[in-house]
């Protein structure tokens, strides 16, 4: 039978180890939300997972970050009812997987190929593996990514720090 510290133990792991897999992607790094940018090349190599954030940065009243579906992204066209994010530190956190789309609504920002993100936003990790939707624009609204994400290292060694715990004890 399982003592009590091992019980805690394994609380305190299933309870922290999720969110600190998250990720915060500021778009575009240190650029943020502006034209002149290749925002598809910025997102290659990256891996969006549900429960991450994309943090939207830019000047407010100069852009602006409308989520649209795949025809809105090809057409950089937002639909009459979508609502734009203005505040210049937008930040949409990823909850569904499948693909995502955001443009700028300002002016041909979209149009003339800068200021628009296409992504596959992927399960969480640990969860069940799901067939991503391809649903329309999201209803929900991530330090900068590049690289190696240190932080998912260090929630994977915290769950086996608890782990040797559990077996030490």
């Amino acid at each position: 039978m399982a003592s009590l510290p091992i019980l805690i133990t394994i609380a305190i792991v299933a309870v922290v180890a999720p969110p600190a897999l998250a990720t915060d992607f500021v778009v575009g790094d240190d650029k943020g939300w502006t034209t002149n940018f290749d925002y598809q090349a910025w997102a290659m190599g990256k891996e969006f997972r549900v429960g991450d954030k994309l943090i939207f940065k830019y000047t407010s009243g100069a852009h602006n970050v409308h989520r649209v579906d795949g025809t809105g992204f090809q057409q950089c066209l937002a639909p009459p009812t979508s609502q734009a994010l203005t505040s210049g530190n937008d930040e949409i956190p990823l909850t569904a997987a499948g693909r995502k789309w955001y443009i700028c609504g300002v002016g041909k920002h979209c149009e003339l190929g800068n200021q628009k993100l296409a992504i596959t936003v992927l399960p969480q990790l640990g969860s069940p593996a799901s067939s991503p939707s391809n649903e329309g624009p999201s209803s929900t609204p991530t330090s900068a990514a590049s690289g190696i994400d240190t932080s998912k290292h260090v929630a994977w060694m915290m769950a086996a720090f608890g782990v040797m715990m559990m077996i030490m004890v």
